[in-house]
């Protein structure tokens, strides 16, 4: 029985060790560049266990702060999700890490990013958008992030992927830019204004800094016109996604072109890019309870034996469960993680 259960012990370390060091370990330490990552880049001793203070957010939903949202874990992050923190459609015949550069660069030709232009990236991350979209278009991108962490991770990648002269990272807040007005040809934003508390604010932002005829596209998280307020199931599977990112409320689809013309945009398209023939953003989200129990308990023994970053079984807890909120708001229908809206600012915009 104890040669048994050595064994038993023998094999779980090993494949521990196999999938944390070999598989979703430091892709620095393997030569990749960083335009090529599938998983995180971050090194296992940089996961500390700053995931409590985020774990006790989603414990706690109503007592996020704007500073809570602030201080979510990137490096948890990077580690399980890579360098592009935001969802795509499926694409039949191609990859997950291929999906995500063609919607980038979606947002690129959008726009219309071309050489000598400067287009802003409004809440980089660590900036794998930012380098998709500069490889992609040639054009000048500067991004911005609120996190001093995600500053230093994408200046590094930025360097790594060889981009570090079409690609600058400034620490600043997407809610009052350190840019003068009118100074970039074109903007967008990815899965990352559904943090302001008010989207008018950080729109007005955009507008402020964009040269007259500049064109802007954000990607937006919204509830759909098939979300019913009054079905408590439904409202329980928005809140989950509201508690698990942290969110001061998810906005309605309807809501996001009015808010844009608010501040003196005009509305160019609207388009919810996760429809059909769009292929399922939740398919990598899914699990089973197998498979959780499978992998949390993986976890939760190489977390003991100090193999596995600090943390990491109560953060795998609760992404299992946001993961499970989102992919049932996507096969409901009832939200939509990629709501597309594109603006352009007038040329005659003395009186805005």
């Amino acid at each position: 029985m104890e040669t048994g259960a050595l064994v038993c012990t023998a094999a779980l370390i090993g494949l521990g060790l196999y999938w944390f060091v070999w598989v979703m370990g430091s892709a620095e330490q393997k030569g990749k560049r960083a335009v090529e990552l599938k998983m995180g880049s971050i090194s296992r001793d940089k996961v500390q266990d700053k995931y409590k203070q985020y774990w006790s957010f989603f414990r706690r939903p109503n007592e996020i702060s704007e500073s809570a949202r602030r201080r979510r874990s990137p490096h948890i992050y990077e580690w399980g999700w890579g360098q592009s923190f935001h969802f795509s459609p499926s694409l039949a015949g191609r990859s997950h890490l291929e999906a995500t550069r063609i919607h980038e660069e979606r947002a690129s030709d959008l726009i219309g990013a071309r050489p000598g232009h400067r287009i802003l990236d409004v809440g980089c991350g660590v900036g794998g958008p930012m380098r998709a979209i500069a490889a992609h278009s040639r054009s000048n991108v500067v991004g911005i992030t609120i996190n001093e962490y995600q500053v230093s991770r994408a200046r590094a990648h930025n360097r790594k992927a060889g981009l570090d002269s079409l690609c600058e990272v400034v620490c600043g807040n997407f809610l009052q830019m350190p840019f003068p007005d009118s100074s970039f040809d074109g903007a967008y934003s990815i899965e990352a204004t559904c943090h302001a508390p008010k989207l008018e604010d950080v729109y007005g932002e955009i507008y402020r800094v964009l040269k007259p005829g500049g064109l802007y596209v954000s990607y937006e998280w919204v509830t759909t016109p098939l979300y019913r307020p009054e079905d408590p199931e439904q409202v329980e599977v928005i809140q989950g996604i509201e508690r698990g990112d942290a969110l001061p409320g998810l906005r309605r689809q309807d809501e996001i072109a009015q808010i844009a013309k608010k501040v003196g945009f005009e509305v160019v398209r609207e388009e919810d890019l996760a429809r059909p023939p769009a292929g399922p953003w939740w398919a990598r989200l899914k699990m089973g309870r197998l498979a959780y129990w499978r992998n949390h308990l993986v976890i939760k023994a190489l977390s003991f034996l100090g193999i596995a970053p600090k943390g990491v079984a109560d953060v795998h807890e609760m992404l299992f469960l946001t993961a499970a909120h989102l992919s049932r708001g996507g096969e409901t229908g009832i939200f939509t993680p990629m709501h597309m809206i594109l603006c352009r600012k007038p040329l005659d915009n003395a009186a805005a």
